[in-house]
C-alpha cells in the first residue's frame, strides 16, 4: 500500500471542509518573535506547501498569498526555493506540487514506523470483518489517518493517508482524548469547535468529559452517527512498551448494515486482538 501522505481525499461536503482546517497554531506562529530558536522563514515555507491541500488546478501566488496571510513577496521567495529543489512547478494556470513532495513523509512512514507496523493488522481485521479499518494519531483538536486498510464497499465517507476528522466526536479521537490528562483533556475540549454535524452530535463539555471517561474505563469508545447519519464506528487504542496511548484503531460501518451489539460482539474482539499485536511489535 503506498502512502501518500500530504493529501487527503474526503469527498463529501462535510469532510471536505474538516480535511482543510489546519492546527489551531497554524497562522499566528508564521509571524512568532523573541524566539532566536524559531526559524520563521522555515515555517512560512511550509505553510505555503499546506495551502496546496485538496487542490488539482494551479495555485496563484495571491491565493497562496491569501490563504497564508503572507505577503506576496515572502510567498515569491519561498516558491523559487521550492521550485528549485524541485518540489513546485510552475505553469501557465498557477504553482502544482512536483511528485517529489511525497518524499518529505518517507521518514514517518518508514518500515519500523507505526503504521508500517500496524499495516498487516489492520488488513488482517478487514479481512475477518468484511469491514474497513484505520490507524489514527491526535493532532491538537483532530485526528489524523496514518494507515488504513479499506473495504470494498460503497460509503458515503471516502478517507485516506493524511485525512483530518475533529476528536470529539469521532470513536478515534475519543479514544485518543481519554489518555489525555484531566486538565489537559479539559482544557483541549474548551478551545475545540465543537460543532453539531447531526441530531446526534454530543457537543456539550460535561457530556463529553462523562463519554471520554468512561472510553478511557471500558477501553474502547463506540459513535453513533454523530459525524454523518448513516455512519457508527468502534475505535480501541494502541499503547506502546510504558503502556502510553501512541495511536488508536477503528472499524467505521454502515449504520443499517451493522447494528451497535455487532459492533460490541463481533467487531470488538479483532480490534483488541489487532491492537495487541501492534503494541507487541513497537520498538522499545
Amino acid at each position: 500500500m503506498g502512502y501518500p501522505g500530504l493529501f487527503v481525499n474526503t469527498p463529501t461536503q462535510t469532510l471536505q471542509s474538516l480535511s482543510a482546517m489546519h492546527p489551531s497554531s497554524g497562522k499566528s506562529i508564521l509571524f512568532r518573535t523573541g524566539d532566536p530558536n524559531f526559524m520563521n522563514s522555515l515555517a512560512r515555507g511550509i505553510e505555503v506547501i499546506r495551502a496546496f491541500s485538496n487542490l488539482t488546478a494551479g495555485l496563484k501566488m495571491s491565493a497562496i498569498s491569501k490563504e497564508t496571510g503572507l505577503s506576496r513577496a515572502v510567498v515569491r521567495r519561498c516558491l523559487y526555493t521550492l521550485e528549485h529543489m524541485g518540489y513546485v512547478r510552475q505553469s501557465a494556470d498557477g504553482f502544482h506540487l512536483e511528485p517529489k513532495i511525497l518524499s518529505l513523509s518517507d521518514p514517518y512512514f518508514s518500515p519500523r514506523s507505526l503504521p508500517a507496523i500496524a499495516q498487516e493488522f489492520l488488513d488482517r481485521v478487514k479481512e475477518k470483518t468484511g469491514e474497513s479499518c484505520s490507524l489514527a494519531v491526535l493532532d491538537e483538536h483532530e485526528v489524523v489517518y496514518v494507515a488504513r486498510s479499506a473495504a470494498q464497499r460503497v460509503m458515503s465517507v471516502s478517507l485516506g493517508i493524511g485525512s483530518r476528522l475533529p476528536a470529539f466526536c469521532t470513536s478515534l479521537g475519543r479514544v485518543l482524548l481519554a489518555a489525555l490528562p484531566r486538565k489537559e483533556l479539559d482544557a483541549q475540549l474548551n478551545k475545540t469547535t465543537r460543532k453539531r454535524y447531526t441530531d446526534h452530535t454530543k457537543t456539550g463539555i460535561r457530556d463529553l468529559r462523562q463519554i471520554i471517561m468512561r472510553a478511557k474505563q471500558d477501553g474502547f469508545a463506540m459513535v453513533n452517527q454523530e459525524l454523518e447519519i448513516g455512519l457508527r464506528s468502534i475505535a480501541v487504542p494502541v499503547f506502546n512498551r510504558r503502556n502510553q496511548t501512541v495511536a488508536s484503531i477503528n472499524v467505521g460501518v454502515q449504520a443499517t448494515r451493522v447494528t451497535q451489539r455487532e459492533l460490541r460482539s463481533r467487531i470488538l474482539p479483532e480490534l483488541q486482538q489487532a491492537a495487541q499485536a501492534i503494541s507487541e511489535r513497537l520498538p522499545e
